[in-house]
């Protein structure tokens, strides 16, 4: 399982929402390279890098933090956020981003979608963020129409490998991930790679994820309120 820290950008700011609600914003730093470079010397692999006024919004809004991090750290970089087709996420890969989350545009354009993952296949991540049993996308904002395990059942059919599966009601809560969620798509879906992301309050709570099978965990607030130091995900890394 890998451990995967998350950087969510405001403005050009590294921020952290509670429950998806923008109204509930906290600045962690105006420098999101810094940030990077500390996770990249702490051993992390991966990062998390989500345009969150691009996903509000629907159209990727901080170009210039997105290069500067993709440009100048060794990370393998994971960004979502207002993708709007396959012209930005050829510009994202040659910009240094190695996958791109899509969300929106899987329910507002399933044709393109279907292009696109038949073309970038590994290189994509579907993100799934459930409120109960329903997904919503636009940053949280919206309902998709889609069920949760139909969805997921035919985005496996079109060759999909990759669900980032976040539980809306535990990011940035400290309510501890939706284990329940985790082992039903672990069972249900054996083929799916799953990662968990929302609500990990301790190194307690990875240890568990550790033993549900999953292929990764997305860690934001839990690191930047010092729950967890990066030193504790060492014996993971």
């Amino acid at each position: 399982m890998e451990i995967i820290p998350a950087i969510d950008i405001i403005g050009g700011a590294c921020v952290r929402l509670t429950k998806g609600d923008y109204g509930q914003k906290k600045v962690y730093s105006k420098n999101p390279l810094k940030t990077a470079l500390a996770f990249q010397r702490a051993g992390f692999k991966t990062l998390h890098l989500i345009d969150l006024d691009g996903a509000k919004q629907g159209k990727i809004k901080n170009w210039p933090t997105i290069k500067k991090i993709a440009q100048n750290t060794n990370l393998l970089i994971e960004f979502g956020g207002g993708i709007q087709g396959e012209k930005d996420i050829g510009k994202l890969f040659d910009l240094g981003v190695n996958k791109v989350i899509l969300g929106s545009l899987v329910f507002k354009k399933p044709k393109e979608f279907q292009k696109i993952l038949k073309k970038f296949k590994e290189k994509i991540i579907v993100a799934v963020d459930v409120r109960g049993n329903e997904i919503y996308c636009r940053g949280w904002q919206e309902k998709a129409k889609k069920k949760f395990n139909s969805f997921l059942g035919d985005f496996i059919k079109l060759g999909g490998k990759t669900a980032l599966c976040t539980d809306i009601e535990r990011d940035g809560a400290f309510k501890g991930p939706n284990f329940a969620l985790y082992e039903k798509l672990v069972k249900k879906f054996p083929k799916l790679e799953v990662i968990a992301s929302g609500g990990v309050r301790s190194i307690e709570d990875v240890e568990k994820l550790l033993k549900i099978n999953i292929g990764g965990v997305v860690v934001g607030k839990a690191i930047y309120e010092n729950k967890i130091s990066t030193h504790e995900f060492k014996k993971f890394l």
